[in-house]
């Protein structure tokens, strides 16, 4: 699993010019599924997004969690995260997970997420064209890849 996390001052997502999901303060997480992933992933990475600190202290830090500021966090399906560019110009998505792989780890994620923080997760829709808005509140933007879990 790769996620791209971004801190955000808002952020909401628009299908078919209806805005579905919105946050204020808080991560906007793209989430891109690879075929080889699992729950193990899923675990490993909601334990990174919840305690990661990133939000700052009182001295201008960056020391707090999500959980610290009590943020919110918005999900959006990503599989271009897995693009494969080595050979020509045109990405390949080969490695993206299929469909019967990705919708129940991206709900995983989204659900063990609510779980650990207590709140509900915001999301996009699974598949859909969307037009994802958001202020980057730093900017802040961490990649994280399950395959480097080291």
């Amino acid at each position: 699993m790769k996620i791209v996390i971004q801190r955000v001052s808002h952020a909401s997502v628009t299908i078919n010019g209806v805005v579905k999901d919105s946050i204020k303060k808080g991560y906007l997480i793209l989430l891109g599924v690879a075929e080889t992933d699992s729950s193990e992933d899923v675990d490993w990475l909601v334990k990174k997004v919840v305690g990661l600190r990133v939000f700052d202290d009182e001295n201008g830090v960056m020391n707090l969690s999500i959980m610290d500021v009590e943020g919110e966090i918005m999900v959006i399906s990503q599989f271009t995260l897995l693009a494969s560019y080595k050979k020509g110009n045109r990405p390949s998505w080969i490695h993206a997970a299929k469909h019967e792989i990705s919708i129940p780890l991206y709900n995983e994620f989204c659900d063990k997420l609510s779980q650990q923080t207590s709140r509900r997760t915001a999301t996009g829709e699974f598949g859909a064209d969307m037009k994802v808005e958001l202020l980057n509140d730093g900017p802040v933007t961490i990649c994280m890849d399950t395959n480097h879990k080291e």
